[in-house]
C-alpha cells in the first residue's frame, strides 16, 4: 500500500522562516534595550517595534573564484647603464679557421726614390780581348797560338772562343784535337773546351777539305791577374790514330776571351 506524501507550498514554508527569524530577533532586543547602541552592521531584521532594530551579524561567505588576469601595463622607461663590470677570464685558443678567399689586388704604389748608383762590374765592353793572326800552321801537336789576359776578379769565369780554319788530310780512321789551356793546364770547371775532328775514310782518293770551324766554352776557378790562354792540338783522347793536321788557310784565325760573372748554380 502506497505512503501518502504531505505537501507543502513553497510560500508556507518562507512564512514559517521570517516568523521564526522575527521572534529571534525580538528576544535579542529585549536583552539589549538598556544598553548605549554605536555603529552596527546593516541590519538583517526588524523586532516589529518603531524605531527599533535588530542588527545580526552576517557569517561570511565562500571565496570566490579568482578574477582574470588585467591588460598589460604600458612599457615602462629604460633604467640607467650600469658601471662596466671586471674584465673577464682570457678564454681559450680557438681552433685555426679555413684559409680565406685571396682579396682583390693592391693599388699600384708611388715610384720609389731612385737608387745609389752601383759598383762598375762587368759587361761584355768592360773587360775583352781578341788575339788576332793569319799564319798556316802544319804541326799535328803543341801549341798552335796563345793570348795573355789581365784578368780582374777572382770570383768570376772566362769566356773564350776560337775560330778559323781546320783541316785533317789522308788518312783513314784518324783524329785529332784542338783545346784551350789557362796558364798551361786544360779548363777543369766545368770541363775542357776542346773539338775533336775524325775522319773514317780519307786516303785514297786523299781528302784535303779546309773548313772554317768554332770552338767556345766558359772556365771557372782561375785567379784574378794575368793568364795565359793557348790554343793547342795534338792526339785524341779516343784511342784513335793520329791525322795530318793543318790549322789557318788563307784567312784570319782569332781567340776570343771575355771576363763574364759566373753561371747561376
Amino acid at each position: 500500500m502506497a505512503q501518502s506524501r504531505i505537501k507543502f507550498p513553497l510560500t508556507s514554508m518562507f512564512c514559517v522562516l521570517v516568523l521564526l527569524l522575527i521572534t529571534l530577533c525580538s528576544a535579542t532586543d529585549n536583552k539589549s534595550s538598556s544598553k548605549p547602541r554605536g555603529n552596527k552592521p546593516p541590519s538583517f531584521c526588524s523586532s516589529g517595534q518603531s524605531g527599533t532594530w535588530t542588527y545580526i551579524t552576517a557569517v561570511p561567505g565562500f571565496p570566490g573564484a579568482p578574477g582574470r588576469d588585467g591588460a598589460k601595463g604600458d612599457l615602462g622607461s629604460p633604467g640607467k647603464t650600469g658601471p662596466q663590470g671586471p674584465p673577464g677570464a682570457e678564454g681559450k685558443k680557438g681552433a685555426k679557421g679555413e684559409t680565406g678567399i685571396q682579396g682583390p689586388a693592391g693599388q699600384k704604389g708611388q715610384q720609389g726614390d731612385k737608387g745609389d748608383s752601383g759598383t762598375p762590374r762587368l759587361s761584355s765592353h768592360i773587360n775583352w780581348k781578341e788575339c788576332a793572326w793569319k799564319k798556316e800552321d802544319g804541326k799535328d801537336s803543341g801549341e798552335i797560338s796563345n793570348c795573355d789576359f789581365m784578368k780582374n776578379y777572382t770570383d768570376t769565369a772566362l769566356h773564350v772562343y776560337f775560330a778559323g780554319n781546320l783541316r785533317i788530310y789522308n788518312c783513314d780512321d784518324c783524329c785529332s784535337r784542338w783545346y784551350f789551356t789557362f796558364n798551361g793546364a786544360e779548363c777543369s770547371s766545368p770541363g775542357s773546351i776542346d773539338g775533336a775532328f775524325y775522319m773514317r775514310t780519307g786516303k785514297s782518293p786523299p781528302h784535303n777539305l779546309h773548313r772554317h770551324r768554332h770552338i767556345e766554352g766558359h772556365c771557372n776557378n782561375i785567379n784574378k791577374g794575368k793568364v795565359r790562354v793557348g790554343f793547342w792540338v795534338g792526339k785524341c783522347t779516343t784511342g784513335h790514330k793520329s791525322a795530318d793536321a793543318y790549322t789557318g788557310w788563307h784567312s784570319m784565325s782569332r781567340i776570343f776571351i771575355e771576363e763574364v760573372p759566373k753561371a747561376q748554380q
